[in-house]
Order: C-alpha cells, then sequence, then structure tokens
C-alpha cells in the first residue's frame, strides 16, 4: 500500500472495468475498495461480514430480503449504508455510480452464497490499484 495520499478520482480515472474493485488502502484487516458499477450485481450473501457502501458518484440502489420482505435502499452521491452480515441483497446502478466499500480482506465481492455469476461481473476479492 502507498505511503502517500490517495486521490480517489485519480484511482477511478485508472480503470474502466465496472463491477471489479480496485484496493485503494487496507485499515487494519480490512481493504478499503473503490468500483465502477453500472447495471446489476448479483444476488448474494455474506455470511460472517456486513458490508459498507459509500457512494461517491452517481447513485446506487441495493435490493435487499430481509425477515420482513423485500425492500430497495436507495443511495445518492455522498450516502453511505452497510448491508448486515447475512442479508441477501444485490447492488444496482441504473445509470452508473462510483462506490467505495469497506470490508475484510479477502472477502469475495459475490459473497459467500449467489446466483449464478454473469460476465459482466468479477468475482474476486480485489484487484491492486495501479495508477
Amino acid at each position: 500500500m502507498s505511503s502517500e495520499p490517495i486521490s480517489l478520482s485519480t484511482a477511478l480515472a485508472s480503470f474502466d472495468a465496472l463491477w471489479s474493485p480496485r484496493i485503494v488502502t487496507r485499515v487494519n484487516d480490512y481493504d478499503v475498495r473503490i468500483a465502477k458499477v453500472e447495471g446489476e450485481h448479483i444476488w448474494h450473501v455474506h455470511d460472517d461480514t456486513d458490508e459498507f457502501f459509500l457512494v461517491l458518484d452517481g447513485e446506487l440502489h441495493i435490493s435487499l430480503r430481509e425477515p420482513e420482505g423485500e425492500r430497495t435502499v436507495r443511495l445518492p452521491q455522498g450516502a453511505v449504508f452497510t448491508v448486515p452480515r447475512g442479508t441477501e441483497h444485490r447492488p444496482y446502478a441504473p445509470s452508473g455510480a462510483a462506490i467505495l466499500m469497506f470490508e475484510p480482506t479477502g472477502t469475495p465481492t459475490v459473497g459467500d452464497r449467489h446466483d449464478e455469476i454473469p460476465d459482466h461481473v468479477d468475482a474476486t476479492t480485489g484487484h491492486a490499484l495501479t495508477t
């Protein structure tokens, strides 16, 4: 990881791949990841960890399957939301977005359980940032 400040706008400009997060830094045993997203991700669950989202640009929607039923949260630019561990969810960005996620190092982007992974979704634990 860099010992210098990291510009998130420069980091986001360094790649074009959608749903393919880059690790910008680590905090203790957690990755700070950024991603460009557009369209739908997949329904998935992280059994042992919460998943934190911060919308840097655009708007992100997250559908949730909760005991009370299904609902969708809408996150405009600057909004944060944490999906609780064990909650099935599906992020999507109808018009595109840039997001920051905070999760334990090694957490797969498709969770521990998930639907079939389409070609546009990168099943990864994050890629190193190369700027």
